[in-house]
C-alpha cells in the first residue's frame, strides 16, 4: 500500500512539473483568472467580502490525479493588504497539497481563489505550513455579488474558497489540503529564498510580473482602512516568540 501511494504522489507531482510554467507566466494567469471570474455578471465573488478580506490567493490550474489513491498539487501567490492599508503588497508564492484515499482514476486541472477574512487566518497563511480546517477554519464561498451577508457560517469562515474548472465558477470546500511557502518560486521573484512572512510583512517592491494582479485586485476591491491590520499580526507574532 505505501508503494501505491508513493507511486501516486510521485505522479501527480511530476505531472504538475512537467505542466508548470514560470512564476512570471503563472502571475500573469493568475490575473486573468481573477479578471475573468469578476468580469462575469452576478457570478463572481461577493464584492463586500473582497473588500473585507484581509488577503487573497489565486491557485491556477490546480492538478488532481488519481490512480487508487488521489492527491492534489498547485502553485500560486498570495497577497495581502499592505501596511498602510492602501493597496496590496508584493505577492508570495505558496505551493496547495492535498489528498484523499479512494478508488478513483482520472485527472482534472481547476482555478482556485481563496479570501482570507481576518487577522487569525492571515496569521496562519504567514506560517510554515498550515492545514485549511484545521489550523484555519474554512467554507466554500458564496457566488454572486451581493450573497456575501447571507450565511452566518460563512462569515464566521477565516478563509473562504472558490473553485473554477471547465467554465463552472463555485464555492468549494479545500479541508484538510495544506498550503506552504514556495520559497524556490520567490527566489526566482526576490532573487532569494523568502518564506511568506518575509514578503507579506515588508514593504518591498512587488515584481513587475505583478502588477497586472494588483491592478485587478485594486479595481474590484475597495482600499480597506487596514493599515494596522498587518502590523498587528506582526506583533502577535513577536510576543508569543517572547
Amino acid at each position: 500500500m505505501r508503494a501505491i501511494v508513493a507511486a501516486a504522489a510521485s505522479f501527480v507531482i511530476s505531472t504538475s512539473v512537467m505542466l508548470a510554467d514560470t512564476a512570471q507566466e503563472r502571475l500573469k494567469e493568475s490575473a486573468d483568472i481573477f479578471q475573468e471570474i469578476m468580469a462575469t455578471p452576478d457570478k463572481g465573488i461577493p464584492q463586500d467580502l473582497l473588500n473585507r478580506a484581509q488577503c487573497v490567493v489565486v491557485v491556477p490550474n490546480m492538478k488532481k490525479a488519481a490512480f487508487v489513491v488521489g492527491g492534489q498539487y498547485g502553485r500560486g501567490f498570495a497577497m495581502c493588504r499592505n501596511t498602510s492599508g492602501t493597496g496590496w503588497g508584493a505577492p508570495a508564492a505558496v505551493r496547495l497539497e492535498g489528498g484523499s484515499v479512494g478508488f478513483q482514476i482520472g485527472a482534472s486541472s481547476t482555478d482556485l481563489v481563496m479570501l482570507v477574512m481576518n487577522k487569525h487566518g492571515m496569521e496562519k497563511l504567514l506560517q510554515d505550513k498550515f492545514t485549511i480546517g484545521a489550523d484555519a477554519s474554512a467554507a466554500a464561498g458564496p457566488v454572486g455579488r451581493t450573497a456575501g451577508a447571507e450565511t452566518n457560517a460563512r462569515m464566521d469562515a477565516e478563509i473562504l474558497a472558490w473553485s473554477r474548472a471547465k467554465g463552472l465558477f463555485a464555492g468549494i470546500s479545500l479541508n484538510g489540503a495544506t498550503m506552504r511557502p514556495d520559497m524556490d518560486e520567490n527566489a526566482t521573484l526576490y532573487g532569494r529564498r523568502l518564506n511568506s512572512r518575509e514578503v507579506i510583512m515588508s514593504d518591498m517592491k512587488p515584481p513587475a510580473a505583478a502588477q497586472p494582479l494588483i491592478s485587478e485586485l485594486d479595481r474590484y476591491s475597495m482600499r480597506s482602512n487596514t493599515g494596522g491590520a498587518a502590523r498587528s499580526v506582526d506583533h502577535d507574532h513577536d510576543h508569543d516568540q517572547r
